[in-house]
């Protein structure tokens, strides 16, 4: 999560939704109310290997910031699952070691960057700023 707070200092003024509506109970908060960066909807081919496995899925992104994304895919790695990202668009490409962060059966997985290096960080940068400015 680092890699956002130092792409965008100003992240930390982010009021999670938990603090604005909860009643006290913290009982539960989710991965959306956990998140530290902003996700724009974004469209990629993905491709996802487990690194324990070697299995692999494949998917296309609904969404994408500098701290994760969400896989569409029939196919949805388990919960907690360390992965290799592969997001192809257009002629760019970018890899990461990642975290399924949170299943949805059939519908897919959130996932958590861990590790994102140079250059694939930089078209990652890249694409977040271009969506950022298209909003």
């Amino acid at each position: 999560m680092g890699v956002c707070k130092s792409a965008y200092p100003f992240v930390g003024n982010v009021i999670f939704m938990d603090d604005r509506t909860s009643n006290g109970d913290n009982r539960s908060i989710s991965v959306r109310d956990r998140r530290f960066c902003i996700r724009y909807p974004f469209a990629a081919d993905v491709v996802v290997l487990d690194l324990e496995t070697g299995s692999r899925t494949e998917g296309v992104t609904s969404d994408l910031s500098m701290g994760g994304m969400f896989v569409c895919t029939s196919k949805p790695l388990p919960s907690n699952t360390r992965v290799r990202v592969t997001l192809t668009r257009k002629d760019q490409k970018m890899e990461a070691l990642a975290m399924v962060r949170i299943v949805k059966p059939r519908v897919g997985m959130g996932v958590e960057f861990l590790d994102v290096e140079q250059p694939h960080y930089d078209v990652l940068s890249r694409w977040v700023e271009q969506l950022t400015k298209s909003r």
